[in-house]
């Protein structure tokens, strides 16, 4: 699977989380619960100040690598975190190296195969904040295009 690199710069997320596991497929049933949970309260029009539209699920807070307990924040990039509602969560995914993986395809089971791919073939992860970007192209869910954003040593 091929990737980009690039530097990104600091930004700010605002939106709802879990603390999971990939152990025994939790991370699934707990990121597939925080997708019904985002759609189902309107969490986006909570949201105030957003950039864009487009949806970040954030992988963040991880104990030790993909094989421990990890923090998932679902929400939309806000110019600062001075404006968070109750029940809303707000972090900062710091500037980084990532290398940024695309996937396309049916919805969730192409950004699947992205992760599967990287947790058996990433070397240089630094785990801090990995983050996938749902924007204009993943609305259709049956031919989404996805990017992920893994965190790397330089």
């Amino acid at each position: 699977m091929q990737f980009e690199t690039s530097a990104q710069d600091e930004f700010y997320i605002v939106g709802i989380s879990v603390r999971t596991t990939n152990a025994n497929g939790q991370a699934q049933v707990d990121i597939g619960a925080l997708w019904s949970r985002f759609f189902s309260q309107n969490v986006i029009s909570q949201i105030p100040d957003k950039v864009n539209n487009d949806l970040y699920c954030v992988y963040t807070e991880y104990e030790s690598d993909y094989t421990g307990p990890y923090t998932t924040v679902l929400g939309c990039k806000v110019p600062s975190l001075t404006n968070i509602p109750d029940g809303l969560t707000g972090i900062t995914i710091p500037a980084a190296n990532y290398q940024i993986y695309t996937s396309q395809g049916k919805l969730p089971d192409c950004v699947g195969q992205t992760w599967h791919y990287i947790w058996q073939n990433a070397q240089t992860r630094k785990y801090t904040a990995d983050f996938d970007v749902y924007g204009p192209d993943a609305q259709n869910p049956e031919a989404a295009t996805v990017k992920t954003y893994l965190s790397v040593t330089a």
